[in-house]
């Protein structure tokens, strides 16, 4: 059965489909041997070979799905060129192949999944699929509830609407307030941004579940992996089985 070739390279845990794009354009991928220069290439994955970097891509690879608590002040990628604290520092025997799944800036703290199943990472991460996410954030000042609808409705943040959230005050006072916010984007910064916009600083901000999938107990620091009713849930939650 033909497949596109980045759907491909998904399946079998090497990138997700936005990274394979970026491979191919950059002339990293052979199929049969030839360079292929164009996006949307298709081929016969049970007949073509395909190279990656001149390495042949398995057709067996087990995926493996994972949870993580990171810390605040560990980055989201797997290595850092300047030394700082990053995944496989977290994570030390992270198995080859394994990528973050979306965003969390160095500051913010809690759930962080990891899989090498590129198409069920690009689909968690893809605005078309409005896939949940909830984060407890701790805020300076006394956010009222004029505030909390405006955020709600959206804000513009580099020109560019949010789409609407939901958020609930857990806790108010005159210096700090914690509430709980659900949104289905993943901008860059986005939570912190949409409260700086109506003047609240954010000071503290964790992420509690993804795509139905909770933190729970998993203690600040720790990981493991998924439990297969959890891989189901986000499978179902973004339409694959």
């Amino acid at each position: 059965m033909d497949i596109r070739l980045n759907k491909f390279l998904a399946r079998r845990g090497v990138a997700s489909r936005r990274e394979a794009d970026r491979m191919i354009r950059e002339g990293r991928v052979a199929v049969n041997g030839r360079l292929v220069e164009e996006l949307g290439h298709k081929i016969d994955e049970a007949r073509d070979r395909v190279a990656v970097n001149g390495k042949p891509v398995k057709r067996g690879v087990e995926l493996v799905y994972f949870i993580a608590n990171k810390p605040r002040g560990i980055l989201v990628t797997l290595r850092d060129p300047y030394g700082r604290a990053a995944i496989q520092d977290l994570i030390p025997a992270l198995p080859p192949g394994v990528n973050p799944v979306g965003r969390l800036d160095m500051d913010s703290e809690g759930l962080l999944l990891l899989t090498n199943d590129g198409e069920l990472a690009f689909r968690l991460t893809h605005p078309r699929y409005e896939i949940p996410k909830t984060y407890t954030a701790r805020v300076e000042g006394a956010v009222t509830p004029a505030e909390i609808a405006r955020v709600e409705r959206g804000v513009v943040i580099d020109r560019r609407k949010t789409a609407p959230a939901r958020i609930k005050l857990l806790e108010s006072g005159p210096r700090r307030s914690l509430l709980l916010v659900e949104i289905h984007e993943g901008r860059k910064r986005e939570v912190r941004e949409m409260f700086r916009s109506i003047g609240h600083e954010v000071v503290r901000l964790k992420r509690t579940s993804f795509g139905g999938v909770r933190l729970d107990r998993l203690p600040s620091g720790g990981w493991r992996p998924l439990r297969p009713d959890e891989v189901r849930t986000l499978k179902r939650s973004v339409g694959l089985r």
